[in-house]
């Protein structure tokens, strides 16, 4: 794999990197992930993702101990995305959580500084300026490296720039999620942030093994996701065996082609979810997929914006994205 940079300033980072965020969704076992972690490290994968709301911190743990001793790769945390017992949840950004947060996700990493650091969604009670500016103690007080920024909006983006270096945005990006081709993507470019492309599977949507809600892992996103609603699934699912076709005549697999999509996307790093060592393999053989120009194209035309049915998320999901 190539290497790239995170943000203008940040980490060296190979082009793929890797979702943790399933590895406690219930569907994998421990021993499982801690597999997929060692395999992913042996061939080259440098930028693990993770988050305290993960597993409500269990996830943490898991990458924190199989990645034990590694100070040859970037581990990636969140903070701020809080969901309490009765089911509500919260979004918070203020100084005092900023820094209890930190505090409590290097424990779990088992790790004395964080390489980077996001807040998980914008909390609209606290300005922007005042989470990055705490945010930035934990910079110059080294128990973080560099800082990041999830789902938000191209005018929260430059205030958080202002004050801080912003070395990587998360966003939701794949074929049949396109939003932030219009304003965000671009802008990420003009401030020399790196756009870091979450479910770039569509959810696993594009791996074609899913063709309707009833075939999702139970209790995951894509059986939640509007998109495979009865008056939607079956336009989304056409547009999967296109994709499926072009890889064919590849020699290759929806998901390697969906992947290598993506990484034609200037300043644009994937982090697949893998659930197993083989689906691991098979997502980073995207990486040296050859795709014709044409096919590129092809593609960008086949899902355009407009030819996806359903919304990318639901409702309360939408309503804790800024943009």
């Amino acid at each position: 794999m190539r290497t790239v940079r995170l943000g203008s300033g940040g980490a060296c980072v190979a082009e793929i990197g890797l979702g943790c965020m399933g590895f406690t969704s219930g569907r994998v076992e421990e021993s499982t992930a801690a597999g997929v972690l060692h395999a992913a490290v042996e061939a080259g994968v440098t930028l693990f993702d993770t988050a305290d709301k993960y597993g409500h911190g269990r996830n943490e743990e898991i990458v924190g101990a199989a990645l034990a001793g590694r100070d040859d790769v970037v581990v990636a945390s969140k903070f701020g995305m809080i969901r309490h017992p009765d089911g509500s949840r919260e979004n918070r950004g203020d100084p005092e959580h900023v820094h209890s947060a930190c505090d409590r996700s290097l424990q779990r990493l088992g790790r004395e500084t964080i390489d980077l650091y996001y807040q998980h969604r914008i909390d609209p009670r606290v300005p922007i300026e005042e989470t990055v500016g705490a945010m930035g103690e934990l910079v110059v007080a080294g128990k973080v490296r560099h800082l990041g920024l999830c789902e938000i909006g191209v005018d929260t983006l430059r205030r958080a720039t202002a004050v801080h270096p912003i070395a990587a945005l998360q966003y939701e990006y794949s074929l049949w999620s396109r939003d932030v081709e219009e304003e965000i993507l671009p802008a990420c470019r003009e401030l020399g942030v790196s756009l870091v492309a979450y479910s770039p599977l569509g959810i696993g949507f594009l791996t074609g093994a899913v063709t309707s809600a009833d075939d999702a892992p139970q209790g995951s996103r894509l059986g939640k996701s509007p998109r495979l609603e009865p008056s939607n699934v079956a336009r989304n699912r056409r547009l999967v065996e296109a994709l499926r076709e072009h890889a064919m005549s590849l020699g290759a697999t929806p998901a390697q082609l969906a992947l290598a999509w993506v990484l034609r996307r200037d300043g644009v790093i994937p982090i697949p979810g893998a659930s197993t060592v083989r689906h691991l393999t098979e997502d980073l053989a995207a990486a040296t997929l050859l795709v014709p120009g044409d096919m590129m194209a092809l593609l960008d035309a086949t899902f355009s914006p407009d030819a996806v049915a359903g919304t990318r998320k639901s409702v309360e999901g939408l309503s804790m994205v800024e943009s």
